[in-house]
């Protein structure tokens, strides 16, 4: 049984400081927001945690792992690098969707996103270690079937980008509406969700959703496991049996961690 730990990031006051005292450079802001997304990828990464970018003033992040200690000590060292602070809601269910909607219910509470009093907001209440299983994170990396050969290789780059939004878009709807996964386009043509128990039957569903909605094929391979790394990291593998069993929905049978060099 899943038991997902989600982290709402969110830059404290933020539109109201891009044009503050003028409109700022457009390719300035574009830079500060890959920075500290790198920075909070490396941060949370290296605690076995996922980050997705979403809106950029905005993230995501699966948190399994990561006590409120670590989420000050994020606040601290950005407030400390960036002209930007973060506010950060924690939230917990074994429904990702769920665990979202409380992580967002404590810093909206506080106050709105565009309220300059608001700063360095820190609610909710991470896993206690006792309550934290091998099962708590399912991970379900998706791709789309020969990209290259049907999109990059033929088309030109904005056209295929189109192809492989609209897999998504249909993809990140069926699983939200039925099922209360988040699903993140994380580059390429791959798609990670965090999913709730999901047996192979449902995900084979979505995947007939997309190519029926979209006219996207994809496979997945899933993942389970204690954090996001583990999970996401035996995901991988998981795809990797797809492609060479020629199937489309393969489980890990266990965290795969990887080899260090």
């Amino acid at each position: 049984m899943t038991n997902t730990q989600l982290t709402l990031v969110q830059i404290d006051n933020y539109g109201p400081w891009t044009v503050t005292p003028d409109p700022r450079r457009e390719m300035d802001l574009q830079t500060l927001q890959s920075r500290l997304f790198a920075d909070l990828a490396q941060f949370v990464g290296s605690r076995d945690g996922y980050v997705f970018f979403t809106r950029f003033d905005n993230m995501v992040a699966v948190t399994n792992g990561l006590d409120r200690a670590d989420h000050e000590l994020l606040q601290e060292s950005i407030g400390n690098r960036y002209p930007v602070t973060l506010s950060l809601g924690i939230g917990t269910d074994r429904n990702p969707a769920v665990a979202l909607e409380r992580a967002t219910d404590g810093v909206q509470r506080a106050g709105s996103a565009q309220d300059g009093d608001r700063r360095e907001v820190l609610s909710g209440d991470p896993l206690a270690e006792a309550d934290r299983t091998p099962s708590d994170v399912q991970i379900a990396h998706f791709d789309v079937n020969d990209a290259t050969g049907k999109y990059t290789d033929r088309l030109n780059e904005f056209d295929t980008f189109i192809h492989i939004e609209q897999g998504y878009a249909s993809l990140m709807r069926h699983l939200r509406q039925e099922h209360g996964a988040l699903s993140f386009f994380v580059g390429g043509d791959n798609i990670i969700a965090v999913t709730p128990d999901l047996s192979a039957e449902q995900y084979r569903a979505a995947i007939d959703h997309v190519e029926a909605e979209a006219d996207v094929e994809l496979k997945v391979g899933v993942g389970t496991a204690s954090n996001a790394h583990e999970a996401g990291f035996a995901a991988k593998h998981a795809l990797e049996d797809c492609r060479h069993h020629g199937t489309i929905v393969e489980f890990a049978d266990a965290p795969v961690e990887p080899v260090n060099d």
